[in-house]
């Protein structure tokens, strides 16, 4: 599984690189103490931070503390948090943290779904962010 999410933020920064932003993956994103996103991108004075969720099911699940946590640095670094999330053979969809539900569990969940419907495409994340 880290190898695939590996694969897939890398695919991601190149193509923010590809369509004229600069981005890059974080170091330790999810195996440090510290508040970090998988990814930090912009262009112009926009700045996105992305947490990646790349899932073979129909199903992403993220913990409270992981959308808590990159909010919190967002709202530090003074940028847009967004969930990132690629299920097998779609396109990228990104969604606001406060857009996404908690489940029962105390995690926030996404479905491909309601990723297809409510999620932003990457031009539409690009081009302003706003659906």
């Amino acid at each position: 599984m880290k190898k695939k999410g590996c694969r897939t933020e890398r695919e991601l920064v190149h193509l923010f690189w590809d369509n004229g932003w600069s981005a890059s993956r974080v170091a330790g994103s999810g195996s440090t103490t510290i508040p970090a996103p998988d990814i930090i991108a912009g262009k112009s004075g926009r700045v996105l931070v992305i947490e990646c969720k790349a899932r073979k099911e129909s199903t992403a699940y993220l913990t409270k503390k992981e959308v808590e946590e990159l909010t919190l640095f967002a709202n530090i670094l003074g940028a847009e948090p967004w969930i990132g999330v690629r299920f097998n053979n779609t396109e990228w969809r990104f969604i606001e943290t406060s857009k996404t539900k908690l489940s029962r569990g105390d995690n926030h969940v996404i479905t491909l779904d309601e990723a297809t419907k409510e999620g932003l495409t990457f031009k539409d994340l690009t081009l302003g962010g706003q659906k």
